[in-house]
């Protein structure tokens, strides 16, 4: 059997390839839904010190407070750190390397430069409003895939911003 070019067949191979390759891979579940434990998107965190600081990042939140993972990538996409923890442990992965901490909070401030309340985080990206001390979460917006918490003490004033991919 001899193949015939066929401009209207060869058309329906480029549209398919085209859509197949703007196609994103399904999760499990819905990222970024109240009932999971998966976020990603983009994050900024400014502190107003006397040499003003800013760091931002794409990233990707799992699991909870006690046990989890946060990746942060640069624009194009390459692994700046893992930080993970779980119960008597907290690591960074970066540049090859592992480092321990001895909590969360340690592992966070080493790595973002600032500290900020990874376990009311989680609580914030589902909605839920748990007080921090010095900490002002504004979860006005979370519908929309934006989150705002300002820490007003102690002292440098820091804000951080969460852009949520849907």
């Amino acid at each position: 059997m001899r193949w015939r070019f066929q401009p209207g067949r060869w058309l329906l191979v480029v549209a398919l390839f085209l859509i197949a390759g703007c196609a994103s891979p399904i999760r499990a579940t819905d990222q970024n839904s109240q009932n999971n434990s998966f976020w990603s998107g983009r994050l900024a965190l400014n502190v107003d010190a006397d040499q003003a600081q800013s760091f931002s990042a794409g990233f990707e939140l799992k699991g909870n407070a006690e046990t989890g993972e946060l990746a942060l990538y640069n624009p194009l996409g390459s692994t700046l750190a893992v930080l993970a923890w779980a119960p008597g442990s907290a690591t960074l992965r970066s540049n090859d390397q592992t480092r321990n901490f001895g909590s969360l909070d340690e592992l966070v401030r080493h790595a973002i430069g600032a500290a900020i309340p990874v376990a009311a985080l989680f609580d914030w990206l589902q909605g839920v409003n748990t007080p921090v001390p010095g900490w002002q979460a504004d979860l006005s917006q979370l519908a929309g895939g934006r989150l705002v918490a300002r820490r007003s003490a102690p002292t440098p004033a820091a804000e951080l911003r969460l852009a949520l991919e849907k």
